[in-house]
């Protein structure tokens, strides 16, 4: 009687075999659709790229003798209080 978990070379072959069909199917596979794919990718960042910059240059558009007065944006700093307490001291001759 036979196992179908039984070791043997027989089922080590065929497990290298499939293995190695697998690699091959996968590679082939890469092949035929890496250059799609990279030129989807590539198409997808340039639009981005194009996008930021006709952004950019709509926000730099300004009417010649116009005054443009941009706001300073609100920075709140914080001091780190977990640093202690300050201690002020006088040297002592």
């Amino acid at each position: 009687m036979t196992y179908i978990n039984e070791a043997g070379p027989v089922n080590f072959l065929k497990t290298i075999l499939i293995i190695l069909l697998v690699y091959y199917a996968i590679k082939f596979l890469a092949r035929l659709f890496a250059p799609y794919l990279i030129k989807k990718a590539v198409d997808k960042v340039q639009k981005k790229a194009e996008q930021q910059y006709r952004n950019q240059q709509k926000a730099s558009d300004v009417e010649v003798g116009k005054t443009v007065i941009d706001k300073k944006p609100n920075t709140t700093k914080q001091s780190n209080n977990s640093v202690g307490e300050y201690v002020d001291y006088e040297e002592i001759d």
